[in-house]
């Protein structure tokens, strides 16, 4: 049930009652048992046995049982009520009988007999129910949000949420940290994302940009003196919705170090974030700190993905010796194409059945792909079954089920070409194989670092090399480096934290040195006149003296959601938008009058239908 919480205690009956409760309906114990209290909340159900009637009365902090007998006061006003409707009641705290005692509930051992009652709003028919908390359309949840989160789940979430952030401010000012806040108007920004921009009324034809992060000004923060910055921060970035992203606006821990090494930013917030899942995570097992480490190129190699779920134990390897000089024409030939080109082995302890092998077949094929080929293990047969096995031989086949440490009842599935284009694919097949045989350990948080990202990216679509993270973020070997190296070899500071496969948030160590900086964005195809112009106001504090620094930003939903248990991060937000970037409770967004426009001198020109 939800939340108990203090609450004042009641005046002596002597003296006028307050004017809605004495108590909240999650206050009452055994010990209370022939007060005379005074509750106010929402009628979450009724049931009618015989003329006598229960209601559980509820509000945030719990649920309490009334009763009322036919002819007492108070009896018509609850007979008539709908669920939802606000009451106010006043009556006597009573025992409930040994059988009808309500372990589950905090005010089980007890009941309220009403002497007297008043509708204070009566509920009309509810567009959804909020008893039972039954599957019901998103679209019609997010109409009526404020019924929906009178739901036991989604108030909880929510409460949840409140209390993280809490624990969070207590650990950061623990840790030195100062919160500050940073400017919601500010200027446009390529931080990869659409920004959201807002009009200027005083300065026609100019738009400021709501913040797609607090990135610039934390950095002036440190430049400006102040050794460690936190902050809640909103963000605001026009992009798709996922299960994981809210689409228009979300919220981080913001933060910044002076002084600080990668190393430093480590042995800081590793604490931090242990203790926070620790705290939460109702005796589920949090990777003891130090986290583990792992490059991006050897994530991307062993589970397909940056964002690793390590619940899962699977470890892909490459196993192109085993195809290369023939056996199985096809990987050959794969192999022969391109040098990059490898043959990767997804290995599946438990999957030995030409059952699961044509299962994990048919959903490859579901997934676009031509297939995923196998080989797998069973008892009283030489090298292994499958066509691959029998194409390459007893002896392969054994190499390649050595190699993966597989025995008698295993299998391995291969995905072959180019692993730049094979990867998210062969990531998908890791984690499929893995829930599909119930090897990832659900109930638990596995947090690890990913370091060493590639500064650069060729950016196909535009055919120039770009910033493949943070643009801010201070290349390994600095200047050095970006002359010397080809882009796309340069390794930058920078580190994403994970946990359960879901990215928690990016980091970096800072490019505070102005000429790596236009050297950086010169490479991603900035002049220098244009970083200038749109990074004038951080280069010229650089100019300034600027301590070397580096910062993370963990999602707050992310991280609320993972301790919550949810599917999806609407599910721990108060009022967030629908996939669609709607408020289909608030109708935005709407149009605006003409008078609004010509104040900001905008003329629309809406595509037509």
């Amino acid at each position: 049930m939800r939340l108990s919480a203090p609450f004042p205690k009641p005046a002596p009956e002597s003296l006028v009652m307050h004017a809605y409760r004495t108590h909240t309906c999650g206050a009452l114990r055994s010990a209370d048992v022939g007060a005379n209290v005074r509750l106010s909340g929402w009628v979450h159900r009724k049931r009618d046995h015989g003329g006598l009637l229960f209601i559980d009365l509820r509000d945030h902090y719990g649920l309490t049982q009334l009763v009322s007998h036919p002819g007492d006061s108070g009896f018509e006003v609850l007979d008539r009520l709908r669920a939802e409707s606000v009451v106010r009641v006043d009556g006597q705290v009573v025992a409930r009988t040994a059988d009808t005692v309500n372990p589950n509930l905090a005010t089980g051992e007890i009941e309220v007999r009403v002497r007297a009652a008043e509708a204070l709003s009566e509920a009309g028919e509810l567009p959804l129910p909020v008893f039972g908390e039954p599957d019901y359309p998103e679209d019609i949840r997010l109409k009526y949000r404020y019924l929906d989160l009178r739901r036991e789940t989604l108030h909880r979430n929510i409460v949840l949420r409140s209390r993280v952030i809490d624990s969070i401010r207590r650990r950061m000012v623990g840790a030195g940290f100062t919160e500050f806040q940073t400017p919601v108007l500010t200027a446009s920004s390529p931080e990869g994302a659409r920004d959201y921009l807002v009009p200027s009324r005083i300065h026609p034809g100019t738009f400021y940009a709501l913040p797609q992060a607090p990135q610039q000004f934390k950095q002036l923060l440190m430049v400006a003196g102040f050794d460690r910055y936190f902050q809640i921060a909103p963000c605001f970035r026009d992009e798709d919705a996922r299960a994981d992203r809210s689409p228009g606006e979300f919220y981080q821990l913001d933060l910044e170090m002076s002084f600080a090494t990668q190393e430093d930013v480590f042995s800081t917030m590793e604490p931090i974030m242990h203790g926070l899942f620790e705290e939460f995570a109702e005796g589920k097992p949090v990777t003891p700190h130090p986290f583990p480490r792992i490059a991006y190129r050897d994530a991307i190699a062993k589970y397909g993905t940056d964002k690793p779920d390590l619940r899962n134990p699977l470890v892909m390897q490459d196993v192109s010796q085993h195809f290369r000089d023939g056996g199985f024409g096809l990987f050959a030939r794969i192999l022969g194409e391109k040098r990059s080109n490898a043959v990767w082995a997804l290995p599946a302890p438990g999957g030995g059945s030409r059952a699961f092998a044509d299962r994990m077949n048919s959903w490859a094929q579901g997934e676009g792909q031509p297939g995923l080929g196998y080989i797998f293990w069973r008892e009283g047969e030489e090298g292994g079954a499958g066509p691959i096995a029998r194409n390459i031989g007893p002896e392969r086949a054994e190499a390649i089920r050595a190699q993966l440490g597989l025995g008698v009842g295993d299998a391995a599935f291969f995905i072959a070409g180019d692993p730049g284009v094979f990867y998210k694919f062969a990531g998908l097949a890791r984690t499929k194989v893995g829930d599909e045989l119930g090897l990832i350990a659900k109930e638990r948080f596995d947090f690890c670092w990913i370091v060493d990202f590639p500064m650069f990216e060729f950016n196909e679509d535009k055919n120039h090399v770009d910033f493949s993270h943070n643009p801010f973020s201070m290349p390994q070997g600095e200047l050095d480096a970006l002359n010397a190296k080809d882009p796309l070899d340069v390794l930058a500071y920078q580190y994403d934290i994970v946990v359960n496969g879901v990215e928690l948030c990016s980091g970096a160590v800072r490019n505070h040195k102005p000429e790596i900086m236009v050297k950086a964005f010169e490479i991603a195809g900035y002049s220098a006149n244009e970083v200038e112009r749109q990074f004038g106001g951080m280069l010229n504090a650089f100019r300034y003296g600027a301590p070397p620094h580096a910062g993370m930003a963990p999602g707050i939903d992310r991280i609320v959601m993972l301790l919550a248990g949810a599917e999806n991060i609407r599910e721990v937000i108060a009022f967030p938008l629908n996939q669609q970037a709607q408020d289909l409770m608030m109708n935005a967004p709407s149009a605006v009058s003409e008078k609004q426009l010509k104040e900001l001198h905008i003329r629309l020109a809406t595509p037509s239908k």
